[in-house]
């Protein structure tokens, strides 16, 4: 399938799948190589996310891996607004994405510190850090998904469900929520690593083209996750050829962006298999 995103009145054409380059401004992120808190330190991250072959820059300010420490939304606002500004101000026309599941700080971003993308790990408002649910609402519509639907903004709703019959039995129910809400670009992102154990992770990557049928564009982040030294041994700082291996297997059951930590990895993983469908070199 060939999918655009309008970004703030431009497209993006997702017909060759696109790359996403993770931005943490946080102490505690589960991989070292992300961890970006000064305005050197961000800058030039924001800047090899681009050099390297990226579109997105994905920008995060608390830790969702589990037993991660709670980041009160204050501190989460102030390390975003920081961060951003110096994104925006390095890569003014690059995409910025936010990963965050807070919904009023998700509109602050849009609105005032020049973020473009929401990318929301809570499916709506279910969970924060990694596996910890957040306090149930009762409304009908989550508040992430009306801020969303107000701002017209690509939104990238991840699922934390263990398997792909209740995935996509979510994602159904979620997406006509975000439609009737006025949503337009929606993104999937099966949540590896979310609520889900080793086997049910690799179970649902198996089967992980069966989301097409959602004809919506698919992101996938497997970047040095557990679920690779945990099969594979060592830890996150020896997991990039098992992240490339997943990346190649994503990108040939039709993903169309990788959220990734190694850009020019996944750019090459991208090009390598663009040539395959294409039948040329």
């Amino acid at each position: 399938m060939e999918y655009t995103i309008n970004i703030k009145g431009r497209l993006m054409d997702l017909s060759t799948p696109q790359v996403m380059g993770i931005l943490n401004v946080t102490p505690d992120s589960f991989y070292s190589g992300s961890r970006k808190q000064t305005e050197m330190e961000i800058a030039q991250r924001a800047n090899q996310i681009i050099e390297e072959g990226g579109s997105i820059i994905d920008v995060g300010a608390f830790s969702t891996r589990p037993g991660a420490d709670e980041v009160s939304e204050e501190e989460e606002g102030r390390r975003l607004k920081f961060a951003l500004d110096i994104v925006r101000r390095e890569q003014p026309d690059a995409a910025i994405s936010v990963d965050t599941y807070r919904p009023t700080l998700a509109r602050k971003c849009i609105e005032e510190w020049g973020a473009d993308i929401i990318n929301d790990v809570s499916e709506g408002g279910i969970t924060g850090i990694t596996n910890v649910p957040l306090e149930q609402r009762q409304e009908e519509y989550p508040e992430m998904f009306r801020v969303v639907g107000e701002l017209k903004v690509p939104y990238i709703l991840m699922s934390v469900q263990p398997t792909l019959a209740k995935m996509m039995k979510g994602f159904a129910r979620e997406v006509q929520q975000l439609r009737d809400l006025g949503a337009k670009d929606i993104i999937l992102d099966p949540g590896f690593g979310f609520g889900k154990n080793l086997i049910q992770n690799y179970q649902i990557y198996d089967e992980m083209e069966k989301l097409n049928v959602m004809e919506l564009p698919v992101l996938v982040g497997i970047s040095r996750k557990s679920m690779i030294y945990k099969l594979l041994g060592g830890d996150a700082t020896t997991s990039l050829n098992g992240t490339a291996v997943l990346d190649t297997i994503a990108l040939m059951k039709g993903a169309s962006i990788l959220r990734v930590h190694d850009v020019k990895e996944a750019a090459e993983a991208v090009k390598i298999v663009e040539a395959m469908k294409e039948g040329r070199v």
